[in-house]
């Protein structure tokens, strides 16, 4: 005969939490759900994740700033008297479109007067060599009104060309970047009024490169850029531009990233770059073999290790174990990632195969 052993519990009553904690044990003993009890849910783990690159290349990552192909100052070419100044900083401007101009009076009478000396010394020239033809007049005389017309007439032109940028105007399409100066203000010659950024090439990221990732960047690889100041985004682009030489002073070298679709976004923003560039080592190692960042490893062994990556959902981290065959840069090549398009490089210590995950920028 089996005795039965009996738990005294306290008749107490129980409230709020405490009780649902309670009810949630009892069920779970029975084997099933207590009514009124909520379901645990497992929350996401917040983690980084980037694109696995093919094998015959290699992902190089930098920070940089966005700007203009083209910047550049725009200044009066004389000096003058600010008369106005029409657009402000940030203005985005049409090519043509007058963006400042001197005070015209001086500079109108100049013009004036270079065209009226102009006339009497063509009038000059034209008595001259009536008088030289009934040889009344000399040779040099002639030759000496000539060159005074001439002359005259250069003065006339010059005093043009000096009226006609007394008038600064958008000389493409683009957006006024900075403004230096106020109407009222004197300004001397060659002064910069503004500093443009023109939209005739895009705009591109600009970054440093050391040696080592330098030569392995060409021009038309792809990239990608994000922006903590927009969050989940990401921008598509290629390099344009590798530099031939170092920066004295910082010893990296300057490439351009082109960017897609980022003709409304404020030059200055600093973004991370991650170009895909080609390996030399890789090519030769079979289609399966692909690049990853050496934070990706969460495990390693000889030549086997660990890697996160994410279901086609992209919530979802599979612990993947992978074979390394070596070291390019800062990335490590691996075999074992058949299908997988992104791996996950922070965060992934917390991660167990299957779990919930959120991907943040």
């Amino acid at each position: 005969m089996t005795t039965s052993r009996l738990i005294h519990i306290p008749a107490r009553p129980m409230h709020g939490v405490a009780a649902v904690l309670f009810a949630a044990l009892i069920a779970a003993a029975c084997g099933r759900p207590a009514e009124g009890a909520s379901t645990v849910i497992e929350a996401a783990v917040p983690v980084r994740a980037v694109a696995v690159a093919p094998a015959g290349r290699i992902a190089i990552t930098a920070t940089g700033s966005l700007g203009a192909k083209d910047e550049f100052p725009l200044a009066f070419k004389i000096g003058g008297v600010v008369a106005s100044v029409s657009v402000d900083e940030g203005a985005r401007v049409r090519a043509g479109q007058v963006l400042a101009q001197l005070d015209l009076r001086e500079i109108d009478a100049l013009v004036a007067k270079a065209a009226a000396a102009a006339e009497k010394s063509r009038r000059d020239a034209a008595r001259v060599e009536r008088l030289y033809r009934d040889s009344v007049a000399t040779l040099s005389q002639w030759q000496d009104s000539q060159t005074a017309r001439d002359a005259a007439e250069a003065d006339y032109r010059a005093a043009r060309v000096n009226r006609e940028y007394a008038v600064i105007v958008a000389p493409t399409d683009g957006v006024v970047l900075r403004r230096f100066t106020s109407a009222g203000s004197q300004i001397a010659s060659g002064t910069s009024v503004f500093q443009f950024g023109s939209a005739s090439r895009g705009n591109v990221v600009r970054a440093g490169l050391a040696d080592r990732d330098a030569v392995r960047v060409n021009v038309g690889d792809s990239a990608t850029a994000t922006f903590d100041a927009f969050p989940g985004r990401e921008y598509r682009g290629r390099v344009r531009q590798v530099a031939a030489a170092a920066d004295a002073l910082t010893g990296t070298y300057t490439i351009e990233v082109a960017l897609d679709d980022v003709g409304t976004l404020p030059s200055g923003l600093i973004g991370r770059l991650r170009i895909v560039a080609r390996g030399s080592r890789t090519s030769t190692m079979g289609s399966d073999v692909v690049a990853v960042p050496a934070e990706a490893l969460v495990e390693g062994a000889g030549d086997r290790g660990v890697v996160f990556a994410l279901d086609e959902s992209g919530r979802i981290a599979l612990k993947r174990p992978v074979t390394l065959l070596g070291v390019s840069g800062d990335q490590v090549l691996v075999r074992g990632l058949a299908g997988a398009t992104r791996v996950i490089t922070a965060g992934a210590a917390w991660l167990t195969d299957s779990a919930r995950v959120e991907v943040k920028p």
